[in-house]
């Protein structure tokens, strides 16, 4: 089977090319290198993907004539959407950078798809987009009008998209609601990489909403074990879904929507203490008020993922943190 995955340098994406490739898959990796962040950890995770199996393109998403050529060659069965401008305070300043990457993007990848015959369209959404909802834990079936930040409208808007070309075109789609990822080769603008960097330095660390926050933090293996299950799994109509009580996370389309989350809110300060453990150092805390965009609680119902692929996220928060922080002492060469 050949399955094309986009944003293949990004930390999940890498992360899941490793273990397609495992699994005897042939993949076809699409990433523009950008400069986000740090575009040598990216060449980085490249380097360990190299592989008969793997081919590579540097392109963009929104170059709509590469895109449908790199279908055209490949013809892929299966595509994996993982590229996008990431995070909630970066949509702030530069909101342009999400229309032109999430949804110019994704209408190129619809479009690929549709032409090309793809047979099942898993992409990347996001927990932001429960946004000013505060009904816990967070359903698929809830409502999701309300987002707090450009990032997650552009989320639901994917979500919107992928619904119409479902139910226009009969592509089976489902997108994966992410739940704070965190693990090895995360990202350096995301909590627990920059927590453990000024830690480790002595230098502070920005603790928002004095502390009081809660998150469903999840570990990349147990995202990557999720999708691999998802792959042979496409959606399938929901032979009882009605216009009369619409139900937002099924369809009458081959569509579906699915959350990703360890389905255990860890308090952020016991997250900090479990860094501070791994490292043999405290943090100095510099408390701050909640940031626009920002919610103080996330907390996943997985039960539709555990009820189909009969796996539900469990890594427990110090497991993953030390896997983290031994990477990170690894890579960086630092001595503790």
């Amino acid at each position: 089977m050949r399955i094309l995955i986009t944003g293949v340098a990004g930390f999940i994406g890498f992360a899941l090319t490793q273990k397609l490739l495992e699994l005897n898959y042939s993949i076809i990796g699409i990433d523009n290198l950008n400069d986000y962040y740090s575009v040598t950890l990216k060449e980085s995770r490249l380097d360990l993907l190299r592989n008969s199996n793997f081919i590579f393109y540097k392109t963009d998403l929104e170059d709509s004539k590469k895109i449908s050529e790199i279908f055209e060659q490949n013809q892929p069965h299966v595509v994996i959407n993982l590229a996008a401008q990431a995070g909630v305070r970066y949509s702030l300043e530069n909101p342009k950078a999400y229309i032109d990457s999430n949804i110019v993007g994704f209408i190129n990848i619809l479009e690929a798809c549709r032409h090309n015959e793809v047979k099942h369209l898993i992409y990347a959404s996001s927990s932001s987009v429960y946004g000013a909802n505060t009904s816990l834990p967070f359903s698929v079936h809830d409502n999701i009008d309300h987002p707090l930040s450009l990032y997650a409208a552009t989320k639901k808007a994917n979500e919107l998209m992928a619904h119409t070309y479902s139910s226009l075109y009969k592509i089976p789609t489902i997108g994966l609601r992410f739940f704070t990822v965190y693990g090895p080769w995360g990202r350096p603008d995301m909590a627990l990489f920059m927590f453990t960097k000024n830690i480790i330095e002595g230098k502070p660390i920005n603790v928002y909403n004095n502390g009081e926050m809660m998150r469903d933090f999840t570990f990349v293996d147990d995202i990557v074990e999720s999708i691999s299950r998802l792959i042979e799994k496409p959606a399938l109509p929901n032979p009882d879904w009605s216009g009369e009580n619409p139900d937002p996370g099924t369809s009458y389309a081959p569509y579906k929507i699915y959350n990703i989350g360890n389905n255990n809110p860890v308090n952020l300060m016991d997250f900090i203490e479990a860094i501070e453990e791994k490292v043999g150092k405290k943090a100095i805390k510099n408390y701050m008020p909640l940031q626009a965009g920002d919610v103080p609680a996330t907390y996943a119902d997985v039960a539709d993922l555990y009820r189909d692929i009969d796996f539900q996220p469990q890594t427990h928060i110090k497991d993953g943190v030390g896997k983290f922080v031994d990477w990170y002492i690894d890579y960086y060469g630092v001595k503790l």
